[in-house]
C-alpha cells in the first residue's frame, strides 16, 4: 500500500478539481495474478473509505488486467480505462503492441513494479525491462517504483528498474527500510543427537515439534522445498493428530488448480485455518491473513529466501516478524545457523539478473514491428536503454533482425517464416503479413510449456518423469522410478527411452529436478566458518574455547553448537575440514569395490554442476574413460574405476578455458536439447499456438530437435542456439562462479588436496547417500549414517591411541 499512497492522494486531489482525466495515470506489475487481484482488494477497500470520509464519490477507477480478464472487462477499460491498470508483465507486453489501448497509456505518470526480486532474476525481467522502457516512450515523463523486502545489491536492481539514457544511469533514489521490522528467528534440532537416532525417532518427534508450534500460534505457516513434502506434512499431521487437524489444515502448490488455491487463500483470510502448508506458492506477499508463525522445514538454501518466507508473518505495523528453521540433519544444520547470522546480520545473497537474452530481445522487437515501423537505429538505441541490454552488442542485434526477417531460407523448410520486413538501405523494419499481431499476441511470455515426459523401455511405457529431472539425465545415469531401477539411454521427443538396471545404485536422485540450489553467497559463508573453527582445531584451542566460538559466531543455543562442534571435530580429526582455502578430494572403495571419488566443493550446486561436467569431460577426454556423476549443494562424487586419476583430470581445468570446455560439456545433452526449445519458442521460432490451436508440448520438443540440427547448419553460433548455451551456462548453471573458483586455485588462494580413505568422511556421507535414497528406506539411511558415524568413531579412536 505504500507505493500507492501519494499516487491516491494526487488522483484525489485531481477528481476533486475537477481535472481528472479519463486515461491511465498508473500502471502497477505485478508477477503474480492472485498478487494483482489481492492488491486490487486492498486499494478498493480504503479508497471506498476515504469516500465515506469524503462523504462523496471521486469517480477514481481501478481495474485489474491479467490473463484471466474475460473479453467484456477489456472491451470496458478500452472505453473507459482505468486510472490504477494493476496487470502482470505479459498483459502488459500486449497492451503495447495494441494501437487502440497505447492512446490511454500515452502519459502515464508512475509505474509499479512490485516484488521486483521475483521477476528481476529470470526471463520475466529482461522482457519486462523492455516493457519498460517501450512505455516510458509512450510517456513525456515516467517516474519508476520498484518495491522488494529481499533484495540484494540494492544498486543493480534499481539500475534493472530505471534503465539507462544515451548510455547513462537515469537518476534514482533507494529507500533502504527492508530491516526496520524487528525479527525472531531461530534454529531447532527435533532431536538432541541428529546421529544417534532412528528415522521413526526422528520422524515422530519432528511432527511432535510441529503440533507443538503450531498449538501455541493462531495461524502458522509452514514451507517445504517441494511438492512431495508438501502433501507429506499435511498427510502425517491429520494422521497423527486428528483432533486437532481436520478441516483447519491445508495445503498450498502450483500443481493445485487456480479454484483451489484461491479457496485456501481466502479460507485463511477469513481465520478459517490453523495451518497452511506451502513449497514456493506462497513466499511472495499475498496477504492471506493474520499469520503469527512461519515454519521452515529444512534449509530454503538462501538467506534472501528465508527472510521472504518468515516475511509472511508478523504483517501488522510493529509486529514482529517470526520464524522457525526445523532442521533435520547435520549439514542442514550449519546451513540453517549460517542463514540465521546472515539474516540477522542484514547480509542477503546477491541477485543474478540474465543479461543480452537473445530470444527475449527476437520476442520484443517483433511486438514493436506489429505496433509500428521503426528505424533499426532508432530501435537498438531503445533496447540499450534497457540494463539488461547495455552492453548488448551490435552484431548480435542485427543477427536478431536477420532471423526475424527470413534472411535464412533454409529455416523455411522447418516452417520457419519470415515475421518482419527489414530494408538494410533504408534501415526500416515493419511487420510481416496479416497475421502478424494475433501471432505475437497469442505466443507471448517467457515461461515454457512444460509436462510429464513418458519413460519407455521399447514400446513398454514405465511411468512419467518431469522435464526438469530429465534435463539432468545424460546417457548412462542410474535412476529410480515406482521403486524399480533404470539406465537412461535417450530421449526423442516426449519419451525417454530406458533399460532396467537392477543391480546398480542410482546416480540421480529423483526430488534432484525438484530442489533448490543452495546460493553461492551463502555457500561461501558457510566455507568462512568452516575455515575459522578448522583454525581452531588446528591451533588446539580447547573444546570450551571453540564451544564459545560456535555459540558467538552462529547465535545458535548450547545443544546445536554441540551438534556443529562434534560434527566438525570428527571431520577435522579424520581428514581435515574443506573450506574457502582448501578444497579436499577423497577417494574410498565402496561395498561394491567400485572406486568413489568425493569433491569437497561447498559452492552450490549451480556451480558443482559446472565443474562435475568439465571433470567428467576431463576425465573422457584425457583418460578415456566414462564416470557416473552425482551432484549436490556441498560437493559432487564420481563413481569410475581404480584406473581413473580425478585430481589429474581437474588440473586440467583452466579458468579462461572453462567456458570452451562446457561449451563442450553440454553440446549434446538433453539440458541444452530441452532449453533450445524453450529458446525458440520465445523467439517465435517454434509458436505454442497457431490459428486457434495450442501445439501439445511433445509436438514443440519434436519441432526442436528438427530446428536444432537445421540451425547448427546454418551456424553454431545462430543467435538462438547461442542464447541457449548462454542460458544453460548462466542462468540454469553458476559458470562466472566456478571461473572464480578456478581463479582462486590458480592464485594459489584455494589448495588442493588428495586423500585416500577407508570410509566416507563426516561430509562425505550425506553426499554419498543421498544418491541411493531412493533405493535405500529413510530408516535404513538414517542407519547406515549411524553405522558409518561408529566406524568413523572407532577408527579416530584408534588413531588417538597410537598418537598417544
Amino acid at each position: 500500500m505504500t507505493g500507492f499512497l501519494s499516487i491516491l492522494n494526487e488522483l484525489i486531489d485531481s477528481a476533486e478539481k475537477g481535472v481528472l482525466k479519463d486515461k491511465v495515470y498508473c500502471v502497477y506489475i505485478s508477477p503474480l495474478k492472485a498478487l494483482s487481484n489481492d492488491i486490487s482488494y486492498n486499494l478498493i477497500t480504503p479508497l471506498s473509505e476515504m469516500e465515506e470520509i469524503a462523504d462523496k464519490e471521486f469517480g477514481i477507477r481501478i481495474a485489474v488486467r491479467t490473463g484471466d480478464t474475460t473479453q467484456s472487462e477489456k472491451s470496458k477499460m478500452l472505453k473507459r480505462p482505468p486510472h490504477i491498470l494493476i496487470i502482470t508483465p505479459e498483459s502488459l507486453a500486449i497492451l503495447l503492441s495494441s494501437p487502440r489501448f497505447t492512446e490511454h497509456l500515452a502519459g502515464v505518470d508512475w509505474c509499479i513494479v512490485d516484488e521486483i526480486h521475483a521477476l528481476a532474476e529470470n526471463k520475466r525481467g529482461v522482457h519486462l525491462s523492455l516493457s519498460l522502457e517501450r512505455l516510458a516512450k509512450l510517456s513525456s515523463y515516467m517516474t519508476r517504483v520498484g518495491l522488494s523486502a529481499t533484495i540484494n545489491p540494492l544498486e543493480d536492481v534499481a539500475r534493472f528498474l530505471v534503465g539507462y539514457e544515451n548510455g547513462k544511469e537515469r537518476p534514482c533514489k533507494i529507500v533502504d527500510v527492508q530491516f526496520i521490522k524487528k525479527l525472531d528467528l531461530k534454529v531447532l534440532s527435533p532431536v538432541n543427537d541428529l546421529i544417534n537416532v532412528t528415522h521413526k525417532q526422528m520422524h515422530h518427534r519432528m511432527y511432535e515439534l510441529l503440533d507443538e508450534l503450531i498449538q501455541q500460534h493462531k495461524t502458522t505457516l509452514i514451507f517445504t522445498n517441494t511438492r512431495s513434502a508438501t502433501e507429506r506434512v499435511v498427510h502425517h499431521l491429520k494422521e497423527k493428530f486428528p483432533k486437532n487437524y481436520s478441516e483447519n489444515i491445508g495445503a498450498h502448490h502450483g500443481s493445485l488448480s487456480k479454484e483451489l488455491r484461491l479457496e485456501l487463500e481466502q479460507r485463511m483470510r477469513e481465520g478459517k485455518l490453523k495451518v497452511v502448508v506451502s513449497s514456493t506458492s506462497l513466499e511472495l506477499g499475498i496477504d492471506i491473513g493474520y499469520i503469527d508463525l512461519v515454519i521452515l522445514l529444512s534449509s530454503p538454501k538462501s538467506v534472501a529466501r528465508a527472510l521472504q518466507r518468515t516475511g509472511r508473518s508478523g504483517h501488522r505495523l510493529h509486529d514482529t516478524t517470526k520464524g522457525r528453521l526445523v532442521v533435520m540433519d547435520r549439514d542442514d544444520l550449519v546451513e540453517c545457523s549460517l542463514i540465521l547470522k546472515h539474516a540477522l546480520e542484514k547480509k542477503i545473497d546477491n541477485i543474478h539478473i540474465p543479461t543480452n537474452c537473445l530470444d527475449v530481445l527476437a520476442q520484443q522487437i517483433y511486438g514493436i514491428a506489429v505496433f509500428e515501423p521503426m528505424q533499426v537505429d532508432d530501435l537498438y538505441k531503445l533496447v540499450k536503454n534497457s540494463y539488461c541490454y547495455k552492453d548488448l552488442k551490435r552484431q548480435d542485434f542485427i543477427e536478431v533482425i536477420e532471423y526475424l526477417a527470413g534472411l535464412f531460407t533454409s529455416l523455411e523448410d522447418r516452417h520457419v517464416y519470415a515475421k518482419i520486413w527489414y530494408d538494410e538501405a533504408t534501415g526500416m523494419l515493419g511487420r510481416k503479413g496479416k497475421m502478424a499481431r494475433v501471432l505475437y499476441m497469442t505466443n507471448i511470455g517467457t515461461i515454457p510449456d512444460e509436462t510429464f515426459v513418458k519413460v519407455k523401455i521399447g514400446d513398454t511405457a514405465i511411468g512419467n518423469i518431469d522435464e526438469g529431472f530429465l534435463e539432468r539425465l545424460k546417457r548412462g545415469d542410474i535412476f529410480v522410478l515406482g521403486g524399480q531401477v533404470y539406465e537412461f539411454l535417450f530421449s526423442r521427443g516426449m519419451v525417454a527411452q530406458v533399460r532396467a538396471s537392477p543391480s546398480r545404485p542410482p546416480t540421480i536422485p529423483s526430488w534432484y529436478s525438484d530442489m533448490l540450489p543452495l546460493s553461492f553467497d551463502l555457500a561461501m559463508g558457510i566455507q568462512r566458518f568452516r575455515k575459522l573453527i578448522s583454525q581452531k582445531f588446528e591451533n588446539k584451542r580447547s573444546k570450551r574455547e571453540v564451544m564459545g566460538f560456535i555459540n558467538e559466531y552462529l547465535y545458535v543455543d548450547g545443544q546445536a553448537a554441540e551438534a556443529v562442534y562434534n560434527y566438525c571435530k570428527d571431520q577435522h580429526d579424520y581428514i581435515g575440514i574443506p573450506h574457502e582455502g582448501r578444497i579436499i578430494i577423497e577417494n574410498y572403495m565402496d561395498e561394491d569395490n567400485k572406486k568413489i571419488t568425493v569433491f569437497h566443493t561447498l559452492y552450490g550446486r549451480r556451480v558443482n554442476d559446472v565443474l562435475s561436467r568439465a571433470v567428467a569431460l576431463a576425465i573422457s577426454r584425457s583418460q578415456h574413460r566414462d564416470v557416473q556423476v552425482g551432484i549436490t549443494d556441498n560437493g559432487f562424487y564420481l563413481s569410475c574405476d581404480k584406473t581413473v586419476q580425478p585430481l589429474t583430470a581437474f588440473k586440467l581445468l583452466k579458468s579462461k578455458e572453462l567456458r570452451d570446455v562446457m561449451k563442450l560439456a553440454v553440446e549434446r545433452s538433453e539440458v541444452l536439447k530441452r532449453r533450445f526449445r524453450h529458446c525458440a519458442t520465445r523467439a517465435l521460432m517454434i509458436l505454442r499456438v497457431y490459428k486457434g490451436h495450442k501445439r501439445r508440448v511433445g509436438r514443440q520438443q519434436v519441432s526442436s530437435m528438427l530446428l536444432l540440427n537445421a540451425v547448427r547448419r546454418i551456424s553454431e553460433d545462430f543467435s538462438i542456439l547461442k542464447e541457449a548455451r548462454r542460458e544453460v551456462l548462466e542462468d540454469l548453471m553458476d559458470i562466472d562462479s566456478a571461473v572464480k573458483v578456478l581463479e582462486m586455485v590458480e592464485e594459489g588462494k584455494v589448495k588442493v588436496e588428495e586423500v585416500e580413505t577407508k570410509i566416507p568422511s563426516p561430509f562425505a556421507l550425506n553426499l554419498v547417500v543421498e544418491g541411493s535414497a531412493d533405493v535405500v528406506k529413510a530408516d535404513s539411511k538414517q542407519e547406515f549414517l549411524k553405522r558409518m558415524h561408529d566406524l568413523l568413531q572407532a577408527k579416530l579412536a584408534l588413531k588417538k591411541g597410537k598418537e598417544n
